[in-house]
């Protein structure tokens, strides 16, 4: 099987925050709802949702501060073990060695993978367990 049978759709776009109780108030602003708030370590995650577009926001990271600030697009993928063994079958530029976990995102944490795209673009393969 290819990668592609593995996505069922874009999960979130992550943008890092310099001010997440700012970032917050600026696209509640533009109609989003605030779905998730989260601890990640010391740190707190917001995930921001409008119709079908959810945009994962988080403190602690680097913030760029100019166009190209996107950190990375999210892809769902309802078996990230799957997915992850096609990614390597397919020689897809794996970023992480490992599938990776959150466990304090949502009801039951995350696991994901990230690999890189061909301008270096991070694209994350994540499943909500």
């Amino acid at each position: 099987m290819a990668i592609k049978d593995d996505i069922t759709g874009i999960q979130h776009v992550g943008i890092p925050s310099k001010d997440l109780d700012k970032t917050i108030t600026f696209y509640k602003s533009l109609g989003f709802d605030q779905a998730g708030l989260f601890h990640n370590g010391k740190n707190r995650c917001a995930f921001m949702r409008f119709g079908n577009l959810t945009i994962e926001t988080w403190e602690g990271d680097p913030v760029a501060m100019k166009a190209g600030a996107i950190n990375h697009i999210s892809l769902n993928t309802p078996d990230v073990d799957k997915a992850f063994a096609d990614a390597k079958a397919q020689g897809l530029n794996l970023v992480d060695q490992e599938i990776q976990a959150i466990p304090s995102f949502w009801d039951h944490g995350i696991r994901y993978f990230n690999i890189l795209g061909p301008n270096q673009e991070t694209i994350e393969f994540c499943q909500i367990l």
